[in-house]
């Protein structure tokens, strides 16, 4: 008697895809929204925040392999530092990554620690732009009017309601679209046409709703006369004020970025200005 033949054919024991779930990678998203910079540190600055987040996935993919866990812990120690929130892709890519590496993709540690490397720098820039340079000041533009007011929940409340809401939403739509396009999904977005424009008219918005700011809130102005004989000059409405209008806080917050600029601390930048409010109110200078 002859063998049938045999149609179909399946190999045994082939092992199943390590296949991470949605509640997983949300889960490394809150962890690193909250542990970015719980041990921030300058040898490694946000290392330790990216292997807190990673660790459950790591655990996942390659838990059952000592060493190449090792090798993953190990890889994701190397310097890292980037904005967390837009800077979230990165590692969304990253998780990604490795989860194709865990199941035999040609992936290489060296090419996940380039792949950080490269985009850290890049989406650090836009998010300090975006977040720090234009959404923070517009923000402030109208939430500080109500806080100099006296209105709590209209000044601060609100504005950390609006700040943690468009941060932390941010923060989530870059690490899923990360993950969900993996790593030549942001590649194409950074070559595309629309970011360097997005870029351009944020970097104006930012200096505008600054020096608004600044115009509004910095109130510095002298009291100084000038005696001509018969008249008695003004110096802030018969000078300055006809220069420039508000020099003098212009003046102040030029200083204080000149100062900022030349690494001075904040607390320093502000003990300087205190001194010089101190020194020119006893001689009636300002």
């Amino acid at each position: 008697m002859s063998e049938r033949p045999v149609e179909n054919e399946t190999v045994e024991n082939e092992p199943a895809k390590k296949k991470l779930s949605k509640k997983e990678v949300v889960r490394a998203f809150w962890r690193w929204t909250f542990f970015s910079h719980a041990n921030y540190n300058y040898e490694r600055l946000q290392a330790t925040g990216v292997i807190h987040a990673l660790s459950p996935i790591l655990k996942h993919l390659y838990g059952d392999d000592e060493e190449q866990m090792k090798e993953a812990l190990q890889r994701h120690m190397e310097f890292f530092n980037t904005e967390p929130h837009f800077g979230g892709a990165i590692l969304g890519m990253t998780i990604a990554m490795e989860e194709e590496k865990s199941n035999g993709a040609p992936i290489t540690g060296g090419t996940i620690n380039g792949l950080k490397t490269g985009l850290m720098g890049p989406l650090a820039g836009i998010g300090d732009t975006l977040w720090q340079g234009t959404l923070i000041p517009i923000l402030l533009s109208f939430t500080v009017t109500f806080g100099a007011k006296g209105n709590v929940f209209m000044g601060p409340i609100l504005f950390a309601l609006l700040h943690l809401s468009i941060i932390w939403g941010i923060g989530y739509l870059s690490w899923m679209q990360g993950y969900t396009l993996g790593k030549e999904g942001i590649a194409k977005v950074l070559k595309g046409s629309l970011l360097p424009t997005v870029m351009t008219y944020a970097q104006c918005l930012g200096p505008i709703v600054i020096g608004a700011l600044s115009a509004s809130f910095v109130k510095v102005s002298t009291p100084l006369k000038l005696d001509l004989g018969k008249e008695v000059l003004k110096v802030q409405s018969g000078i300055l004020d006809k220069l420039i209008l508000g020099l003098l806080p212009l003046g102040i917050t030029l200083l204080a970025y000149y100062l900022l600029k030349r690494k001075f601390k904040p607390t320093t930048v502000v003990l300087i200005l205190m001194a010089i409010g101190l020194v020119g109110g006893m001689f009636y200078i300002i």
